[in-house]
């Protein structure tokens, strides 16, 4: 059996997921703490976010996958031990949770300076547009 000494991707992801309900649970002072966090959930994993953003109701993520983990356990990780944090730390009032599914987009790496100029934009992007979540997931 022969084993390859090496092994390289490039597999850009950028996945999208919403509060339950798609409520504006997400504050400006939850968001400024949970951004960082979910980087870290990432680079736990050695998983390199590349940006990591999002509005009231819904977070962006943009990161190099790793050829070992799937992209659904890579945001059943994320979503499951944010959704901890939030709840452990009290900053929403009730029990918080995310919607069960997400969507996944790859790009090329010719396309990831966009990417992440488009999601480091969310709240620019969203106080100009009267986008709902829907709208912009669609686009």
């Amino acid at each position: 059996m022969t084993i390859m000494a090496n092994v390289y991707t490039q597999v850009n992801i950028q996945a999208v997921f919403a509060v339950q309900g798609r409520q504006n649970l997400l504050s400006q002072s939850v968001r400024e703490r949970l951004f960082p966090y979910i980087s870290g959930i990432l680079k736990n994993q050695d998983i390199f976010p590349l940006a990591v953003n999002g509005w009231k109701d819904h977070v962006h993520i943009f990161f190099e996958m790793k050829p070992d983990i799937s992209l659904s356990k890579t945001m059943e990780l994320v979503k499951t031990n944010s959704s901890k944090w939030i709840n452990d730390n009290g900053f929403i009032k009730g029990k918080f949770s995310w919607q069960r599914g997400y969507g996944a987009f790859s790009y090329s790496r010719s396309q990831r300076n966009k990417v992440i100029n488009y999601i480091m934009k969310q709240e620019e992007h969203h106080q100009n547009y009267v986008n709902t979540f829907r709208v912009e997931y669609l686009k």
